[in-house]
């Protein structure tokens, strides 16, 4: 279980450092860039990925789409976070497990039995509801689109790397390698692009704030994978777990920490949401 915490911790802590950041003149896309260098560097020390098997036979159609959408969803998440807060961000992005169930059915043509179906209509109700704009002068700066950019993007992201998890013919923890390399090289034309129009300038700053970052980031999705080696005959606690874990510890972050103003309508979205977690987990256990 206690990678299951720490994964929740890190998972938290990405989203707490985002917030915290933008107190500081500090380049998003900077601290972005430099999260996937040293999520590459741990990841070839750590995982030791096998380039020798890299053929034509590698989910190269799958690769290119991560590379882009990695640091993409990585500046939505910063922008979402400034514009509504860490909690109704992170149920946008634990919400999006909605998009490759939708897959399965449509996508994949697989069924859907009545528990996913209600955890859907709950799931999306609670989208509704967690993200509902109060009318108040605090949420001037409130912009809708950034977390359902979130959702969509996280949701997109869960679908393609459920395919390379498919793919035999390439371990896992070498395409992660891959993906995290063509994510750098992405995210570094995106700080070029940004230091060139004169957004921002290079600063050292940025790169140490990317390097807590990237170490976040990583912990996030090492304690994720350990976690499922240890319960590799229960894959669904540690899915219950990480989605309930950071969606209550988040709200309760930012709610306490940080003062984000919640609605009793935002709080029944937040229960709504955990209820829509727990409905879709037991649907798991009965397939």
């Amino acid at each position: 279980m206690i990678y299951i915490l720490l994964s929740i911790l890190c998972s938290v802590a990405v989203a707490v450092l985002l917030k915290y950041a933008k107190r500081f003149p500090v380049a998003v896309e900077q601290i972005v860039n430099t999260n996937y260098a040293i999520a590459i560097l741990l990841c070839f020390f750590i995982f030791k990925p096998d380039f020798q098997i890299l053929q034509n036979s590698a989910p190269w159609k799958i690769y290119f789409p991560l590379w882009i959408l990695l640091p993409s969803i990585f500046l939505f998440l910063a922008a979402s976070i400034k514009s509504i807060g860490i909690a109704k961000t992170d149920i946008a992005q634990r919400l999006s497990l909605f998009i490759p169930i939708l897959a399965s059915f449509f996508i994949f043509h697989e069924t859907i039995g009545f528990l996913k179906l209600t955890g859907l209509a709950v799931g999306f109700l609670a989208i509704f509801f967690t993200l509902h704009r109060n009318n108040s002068k605090n949420e001037k700066n409130f912009n809708l689109t950034y977390p359902l950019m979130v959702f969509l993007g996280f949701g997109i992201i869960d679908v393609l790397f459920k395919q390379i998890a498919a793919t035999k013919e390439i371990p896992f923890t070498t395409s992660l390698f891959i993906i995290f390399s063509g994510a750098f090289v992405i995210a570094t034309l995106i700080s070029l692009f940004y230091i060139i129009k004169g957004y921002s300038r290079f600063q050292l700053k940025n790169i140490y704030w990317g390097i807590l970052l990237g170490l976040l980031n990583f912990g996030n999705i090492f304690f994720y994978l350990k976690a499922h080696q240890s319960f590799a005959e229960n894959p669904s606690t540690v899915f219950a777990a990480m989605n309930f874990g950071v969606i209550a510890f988040g709200s309760f972050i930012g709610v306490v920490a940080f003062e984000e103003k919640l609605s009793k309508i935002n709080y029944a979205g937040i229960a709504l949401a955990l209820t829509a977690v727990i409905i879709i987990t037991f649907s798991q256990l009965y397939v």
